[in-house]
């Protein structure tokens, strides 16, 4: 299906033409307001500090780190283009993995009594190029991501799943060559794991960053205890229990790193797994289960933000001021969590317009908000916006609609995005990202994580051509 390109609407009001006919409910003011009236400019307030704007940068692996989880000189650059963003709030910088078993890929950052030193360096990088391009990083609130990738753990081999998983799925196990038990990661196993969650959060306040985000999205371990309705003993089955993993680790965290603030990156909602239909478009795989879908309907493929409400009264009654929203996983409904006019190489065509996609994220966002008004939430999924990304964020921060806009794959093309926004500068369109997706189909063919297309680094890397050798093969 063909659905018009971003960059084909030249102006404010071709953009919202497009909205009006799609019939969408997104909130995009006509004129950008000056830099000092700007509510992308606003500071706001947390207990502990202040957080100096309304722009975010959300964690992004590059799959480059060094096989013992340490950072190389490609995750330096980008900590570097982290910090030189603007933004005032940076949530996790990266994704990094609690123990070995838990790691994404073989490169993903691992922290450790050795990695401490080189993990605190990424921290002390941001900062100095923050002061440098920026100023003062006296309002400047930087975080780490920590996580176990679960099912989608690949921690030795980048070609080999060795998954660890909280219970069956009759859609994902197939793709994953799940076919008994033998995968399902124990009660006792998972309490060893929030121990090791407890202790990379004591490893974080040594390298001074000022909060964790104990991981919850994407399909990773913390999102699957969501959804474990079929699992049993004391994580699975109720409410209670599948947030019991998460209030255990909180619990854990304040007693043994005292000061340390926590967020709390989720999934507030989700689909059933899509695979490629007739024509490569987007279709829910006939085998996917309804019911293992945390914020969904019950019938897979729509919301209901009731356990999600329910979750952040939990996160609030445990004293977690910040939250970041996302929806689903990259890994089994992408155009779900990452709206794109062009597929990962593992993906699908999109079934929808991707701004259906956008639209979706931003009021599932903005009624969580509505709830929940003493929580500070940040947004996801507003780089397909491209253009118009400004014009959109303004208007959904000054109604009220979410707190904080998040930017993900946007920084890799166009790091200064956020600065310049607040400055009243004219984007730098050569710099937009326009969603081609190589930065995900480059490391789920084993290539490091960037933006082919528009970065100058990475568009003179040998990698380049490796990557369009393989999107050829794959499209012939």
């Amino acid at each position: 299906m063909v659905y018009p390109r971003i960059a084909s609407l030249k102006t404010i009001g071709a953009f919202r033409d497009r909205l009006r006919e799609l019939d969408l409910d997104l909130p995009s003011d006509h004129e950008l307001q000056s830099a000092s009236e700007s509510s992308m400019a606003a500071p706001i307030e947390l207990t502990s500090g202040v957080i100096g704007n309304r722009f975010c940068i959300l964690p992004m692996e590059g799959w480059d780190g060094t096989t013992d989880g340490q950072p190389t000189d490609l995750t330096r650059r980008r900590w570097t283009h982290f910090g030189l963003s603007g933004a005032k709030l940076i949530w996790g910088g990266e994704a990094v993995a609690v123990r070995n078993d838990g790691r994404a890929n073989p490169n993903q950052l691992m922290m450790s009594d050795a990695n401490l030193s080189s993990i605190e360096s990424l921290r002390q990088t941001l900062v100095a190029a923050h002061e440098d391009h920026v100023g003062s990083s006296d309002d400047l609130r930087v975080g780490l991501q920590l996580t176990h990738s679960g099912r989608f753990a690949k921690p030795n081999d980048k070609t080999k799943a060795e998954p660890r998983i909280a219970q069956r799925n009759p859609a994902l196990d197939p793709r994953l060559k799940i076919t008994d038990d033998s995968t399902l990661l124990s009660d006792d196993d998972l309490k060893r794991l929030i121990d090791d969650f407890i202790a990379a959060a004591v490893h974080a306040r040594k390298a001074g960053y000022h909060f964790v985000d104990i991981k919850h999205c994407h399909g990773y371990l913390g999102h699957e205890l969501l959804s474990g309705f079929d699992r049993r003993g004391e994580f699975g089955g109720s409410f209670e229990n599948r947030t019991r993993f998460l209030r255990d680790i909180v619990a854990g965290i304040r007693a043994e790193a005292v000061g340390l603030e926590l967020g709390v990156r989720v999934s507030v909602f989700d689909f059933v797994p899509f695979c490629r239909g007739e024509d490569r478009i987007g279709v829910p795989d006939k085998l996917a289960d309804p019911r293992l879908v945390f914020g969904g309907d019950g019938t897979g493929l729509g919301i209901d933000l009731s356990e999600p409400q329910q979750l952040m009264s939990l996160i609030e009654k445990l004293g977690i001021e910040l939250v970041c929203t996302t929806a689903g996983s990259p890994y089994y409904n992408p155009h779900l969590t990452r709206p794109a006019y062009f597929p990962p190489s593992d993906g699908y065509q999109p079934p929808e317009d991707p701004l259906v996609g956008v639209e979706r994220h931003i009021q599932a966002t903005a009624e969580i908000k509505r709830m929940h008004p003493n929580l500070i939430i940040v947004g996801s999924g507003y780089s397909y916006l491209q253009d118009w990304l400004p014009h959109v964020a303004q208007a959904v921060v000054r109604s009220g609609m979410v707190d904080i806009v998040g930017l993900g794959r946007m920084v890799l093309s166009y790091p200064e995005l956020p600065a310049d926004v607040l400055a009243g500068k004219t984007l730098a369109r050569k710099k937009i990202c326009r969603t081609f997706s190589d930065c995900t189909t480059a490391p789920r063919n084993g290539i490091v994580s960037g933006c082919y297309p528009l970065d100058p680094l990475y568009k003179a890397m040998p990698e380049r051509k490796a990557l369009a050798d393989l999107k050829s093969s794959m499209e012939s």
